[in-house]
């Protein structure tokens, strides 16, 4: 009996240090090319915005830094992009739904990263960093302000005014109040809107384009916003060079392992971001009391009226748009969101387009059960997984955390 005892005890000591510490993982070649997917250095290069030809130039960025932070940007002046997108909260704001002027419908997402994605909003109700850029300032909840009163604001600021010029040419004639009213916009209050309505058609195309200068601005500086490299990327860039690593630890590469095959994450989660910027229907719950939210199916149609879209008016190239011209518009797409990348997950809790999970483990337990949707079909199957498979599958994903690879000035609110 003791030498049996013994030997149990023996074969689990074997069985906790090979749980703990398991031997190389003995990759396939598929896994491989699986992980190499996944992997940041397989990420292509920053990619151009034809539609904004100020996308990469230095005064834009300094501009852009400027307006991202300032809180005159609002109609209340306590307000700035930077309430939603916190640097230090992975440019989100650690809020179910955001809360700027008022509470939105939505909860913000982290934004590095994004100028490789063709959708912005959880919805794709935009198509440019720079037409995103663009919707909060005029939202009622969000920064509350108006055209004419964000143009008025450029032009009354000398340093503002002075680097708007410095970029986009001269500014319009401003000065003349009975052409250009001291704020009014065809989203503003019914006074703005009548304000704006009255104005010439000229003046109005000129202060829109004003506008979309703001945002194209601010989609410069938000292009400088990229992912660093995690511990996941070394051990891969290790793995590709020696054929081994200990980057990651058991439970980190067995949820890596679950990650590329048998939980089917990269089914939405694939690419260097870790997303297809594809939009997806996977049964998320609404908040209590909410209706169901229908997603890409309005988001579509709202891009698509956008007077700036890639095919409008004040895009700077509206003849490179196959995304928007050729975007399906099937039933697939109702309550269809976005698929978010899962790179610094730790930094941007809660989860979901409403913030309806509180923690990661929450968001794994949801894909695991797989429930029905509340609104068109749940694509997703369940996993069925085991518990432990999915702490696992939770601390590889983890292993994506990693700070920002920009210049750390940047993160800051900039000496106005």
């Amino acid at each position: 009996m003791r030498i049996f005892l013994t030997l149990t005890a023996l074969v689990a000591a074997i069985a906790l240090w090979w749980w703990i510490f398991p031997p190389h993982p003995g990759w396939s070649e598929d896994e491989l090319v699986s992980i190499q997917n996944i992997w940041l250095e397989s990420l292509p290069a920053l990619p151009d915005d034809p539609t904004n030809s100020v996308a990469d130039d230095a005064d834009a960025q300094i501009l852009g830094h400027r307006l991202f932070f300032d809180l005159r940007m609002s109609a209340t002046g306590t307000t700035s992009c930077a309430t939603c997108h916190q640097p230090q909260r992975g440019f989100s704001d650690g809020l179910a739904l955001s809360v700027a002027i008022g509470q939105t419908k939505r909860n913000a997402p982290g934004i590095a990263g994004l100028a490789w994605s063709p959708w912005l909003y959880w919805d794709g109700r935009k198509d440019s960093l720079w037409a995103q850029a663009l919707s909060p300032l005029e939202d009622a909840v969000e920064h509350g302000g108006s055209r004419l009163m964000f143009a008025h604001l450029i032009h009354t600021d000398e340093p503002y005014r002075a680097l708007y010029e410095k970029v986009f040419g001269p500014l319009p004639a401003l000065d003349d109040r009975s052409r250009f009213p001291i704020a009014g916009g065809p989203l503003a209050s019914d006074e703005g809107r009548a304000a704006w309505d009255a104005m010439d058609p000229d003046d109005q195309r000129e202060i829109n384009r004003l506008f979309s200068n703001l945002g194209k601005a601010i989609a410069a500086y938000e292009r400088l916003l990229v992912h660093g490299s995690s511990r996941f990327d070394r051990y891969v860039a290790e793995l590709m060079e020696t054929g081994d690593s200990e980057q990651l630890a058991g439970s980190e590469l067995r949820g890596l392992r679950l990650f590329i095959n048998e939980a089917n994450c990269t089914q939405c989660h694939n690419g260097p971001l870790l997303t297809n910027n594809a939009f997806h229907n996977t049964g998320l719950l609404s908040l209590p009391g909410k209706l169901p939210d229908i997603g890409r199916s309005a988001g579509l149609r709202k891009v698509r009226d956008d007077e700036f879209n890639c095919l409008g008016p004040y895009s700077d190239n509206p003849t490179v748009c196959d995304e928007l011209v050729y975007a399906g518009s099937g039933k697939e797409n109702v309550g269809a969101m976005k698929a978010p990348s899962l790179r610094n997950l730790a930094d941007t809790q809660p989860y979901g387009h409403a913030g309806q999970f509180a923690t990661l483990g929450e968001v794994l337990d949801h894909y695991n059960e797989a429930p029905d949707a509340m609104i068109g079909h749940n694509e997703a199957k369940p996993l069925d997984l085991w518990p432990w498979q999915v702490v696992d599958l939770e601390a590889f994903l983890l292993t994506l955390q990693a700070p920002l690879a920009t210049d750390p000035s940047w993160l800051e609110p900039p000496d106005q």
